[in-house]
């Protein structure tokens, strides 16, 4: 489980593609003190360690299914990724619950600057949109934020310089393929409805 907290911005240094992919990903995390076979969010992708560097670096190896349903078929190297570790318990909780299984990709379709903020407007696929609720929370490439208006398919969110700042969306453009997790508890909610 995470949080939609970015703790790190890692850069891909090197791509295999041999039937899975598997990406070296450099990193200020400790590598020391990462597991073979832990979990690191990745754009919001929960990705298994396969691999640790000295100090640098760890790998990760991704599902031609993962592929499929998220944007990592668009990593090269040098792209800059948001990371995070997964919470622990005692962990504070400063976004909301994320699991790192991403729904479907999201299309950034409008930035107007705001203030010192960023209005990002994304359309969802059609099948998701009716999980995202105005003032609800929604994890997009693993960054917890929050839903300020929600139009049918398109919905918007407000980026602040410090969100800018520490994690990738500092390099966001329209036409942004993004991957999209919805919230647990607007998709049990959802299931709930239908039963009852």
């Amino acid at each position: 489980m995470f949080t939609g907290i970015i703790t790190d911005i890692g850069t891909v240094t090197e791509l295999d593609k041999q039937g899975d992919l598997r990406a070296r990903i450099a990193t200020d995390y400790d590598t020391d003190g990462i597991d073979i076979g832990a979990s690191i969010a990745s754009d919001g992708v929960c990705l298994t360690v396969v691999a640790v560097g000295q100090g640098t670096w760890y790998e990760v190896q991704i599902s031609a299914e993962t592929v499929a349903v998220t944007n990592l078929d668009s990593w090269e190297v040098g792209k800059r990724v948001n990371l995070e570790r997964p919470l622990c318990v005692g962990d504070e909780l400063g976004g909301h619950i994320v699991s790192g299984h991403v729904d479907g990709i999201a299309e950034i379709i409008e930035m107007v600057d705001d203030g010192d903020s960023t209005r990002v407007t994304l359309r969802a696929p059609e099948e998701l949109a009716r999980f995202i609720a105005q003032k609800g929370s929604v994890a997009l490439n693993g960054t917890s934020l929050t839903v300020n208006e929600v139009n049918g398919c398109e919905f918007n969110i407000n980026l602040i310089p410090h969100t800018k700042e520490v994690t990738t969306w500092g390099d966001a453009a329209v036409g942004d393929r993004v991957n999209l997790e919805i919230d647990t508890m607007a998709r049990y909610v959802a299931r709930l409805s239908e039963v009852a």
